[in-house]
């Protein structure tokens, strides 16, 4: 992606236009780094592991052991992303806001206007990742107010369904309009969701199955449980 975006620069700007759009691209997915950094360093405050944060086209993930059953902590663990990207854009409009600029990624030839990119695209960050798609962090904000009404797994599972509503008409629209990379994000969506689902309804049966087992005084050995993806 970055030698792509470097020859859109080097085409429109030659040597100036590669500096400014390889610039403009490190600048944003360090955005994207302190987002689940957000994520993460508040999940570490309540114990949970943090594997690791993976950056891919799509954006950012951050991979966690386990997510709280808490709903409050969760809350706190998911809202923190998002919270991230809306104080960038705050620094950023108190000290580029007012100037003229214009805030285009493929114009941008000043720090004025770089930073108008950037305050552009946390906000555009911070609310796109707030739309109710689970996994994404407005599912998750989604499942943990369901949490505090509902069983674990039911809420995962309602969290999961509104996902699927939300996902696939975009993915239909997205696709009518041309905008194939939001249909990859929102087929993305689609299977990871479903797949968290499916992964916490193992881990319920094998939790049962433990407690059973222990009733039995003979409990069996817990599968692994697999990585948690924040997206």
């Amino acid at each position: 992606m970055l030698l792509y975006v470097c020859n859109e620069g080097w085409r429109i700007d030659g040597m100036p236009g590669l500096l400014w759009s390889a610039g403009t691209f490190l600048a944003f997915f360090t955005c994207v780094v302190l987002h689940e950094l957000g994520h993460s360093l508040t999940a570490m405050q309540f114990g949970v592991n943090v594997r690791r944060i993976l950056l891919m086209p799509i954006g950012g993930m951050a991979e966690f052991d386990r997510i709280p059953r808490k709903p409050s902590q969760e809350l706190l663990i998911t809202i923190a992303g998002p919270a991230v990207n809306f104080v960038i854009a705050g620094l950023l409009w108190l000290v580029v806001g007012r100037s003229a600029g214009t805030g285009d990624s493929e114009a941008a030839t000043s720090l004025v206007d770089l930073g108008q990119t950037l305050l552009k695209w946390n906000l555009l960050m911070g609310f796109f990742n707030l739309i109710p798609a689970f996994p994404m962090d407005g599912g998750r904000i989604l499942r943990a107010f369901l949490a505090m009404w509902l069983p674990y797994l039911r809420a995962t599972y309602w969290a999961a369904t509104v996902g699927k509503v939300v996902t696939v008409p975009g993915a239909l629209i997205e696709f009518y309009l041309g905008n194939y990379f939001l249909v990859a994000i929102c087929i993305f969506i689609f299977i990871a969701g479903q797949n968290e689902y499916q992964a916490v309804r193992r881990r319920e049966v094998d939790e049962a199955q433990w407690r059973d087992a222990m009733l039995r005084r003979a409990p069996p050995q817990p599968e692994p449980e697999p990585p948690v993806i924040d997206v």
